[in-house]
């Protein structure tokens, strides 16, 4: 991990580039350290465009004492594309434009590959920050592509919660993958959300064999999360990482 450039933003945080081999992130650390470590999912449109979110988001976890981090996702940002996954975007734009079904393969196509990519990836930036003495365990995932947090609560045993934004499309494979999280999960569910299927999400949760499972659903869209959401999260990363 080399860091590429550092700023401090208001209450004393700590913003820092830096590079993972070819992976561009980001580390927010609070003033009081060693702190906890949550994981910043995000869709794949880029560390730029997402940035205003993210940074508000590592804000407000500061705010309780945890240091946060991010990585550029496979094929997004200056990374290079990734040719299946252009082919699977470009096939859904067509399907939902005609207003027909997405198909299993679209979304299998789509979504496993990146997946399968970025797992590996968010592991070795894991490696790498963890290995930092103002970053002290344990870890959560919170947000982004849900299927990554999945494989992610599979896999890595470092994770001991996640939270996350029941959206996006999801692979059958995942809701194989669902039944062996045991992790405590915090689950957020924008009830009117237009873009995505509210009972696949209410199938996904439902398959989670987490013991502890909590779903926050609200009503309103994608991007009308009410702070009070933003607020139960942060509570549940308390329980769980303090």
């Amino acid at each position: 991990m080399r860091f590429t450039s550092e700023q401090r933003l208001d209450n004393g945080v700590l913003e820092r580039e830096f590079t993972l081999r070819e992976i561009p992130g980001i580390l927010w650390t609070p003033a009081s350290a060693p702190a906890p470590l949550i994981l910043l999912g995000h869709p794949p449109l880029g560390l730029r465009k997402m940035y205003p979110r993210l940074v508000d988001r590592a804000r407000h976890s500061a705010a309780e004492g945890f240091a946060t981090a991010t990585i550029e996702l496979p094929g997004s940002g200056d990374r290079p594309r990734l040719p299946a996954a252009e082919q699977a975007r470009a096939d859904l734009r067509r399907a939902m434009e005609a207003g027909e079904p997405v198909s299993d393969e679209i979304v299998d196509a789509l979504v496993l590959p990146l997946v399968d990519k970025a797992v590996p990836e968010w592991q070795a930036a894991l490696d790498a920050l963890l290995s930092l003495p103002e970053i002290g365990g344990p870890v959560g995932y919170s947000g982004g592509v849900i299927s990554i947090g999945v494989r992610l609560a599979v896999v890595e045993p470092r994770i001991v919660a996640a939270g996350f934004f029941a959206g996006s499309f999801v692979p059958r494979a995942t809701f194989e993958e669902a039944r062996q999280v045991t992790i405590p999960l915090h689950v957020l569910l924008q009830w009117d959300d237009e873009g995505n299927d509210r009972q696949a999400a209410l199938d996904l949760f439902d398959a989670f064999g987490s013991k502890e499972k909590s779903l926050n659903a609200n009503m309103g869209g994608h991007t009308g999360v009410p702070q009070s959401a933003a607020d139960a999260a942060v509570q549940f990363f308390t329980r769980h990482l303090k």
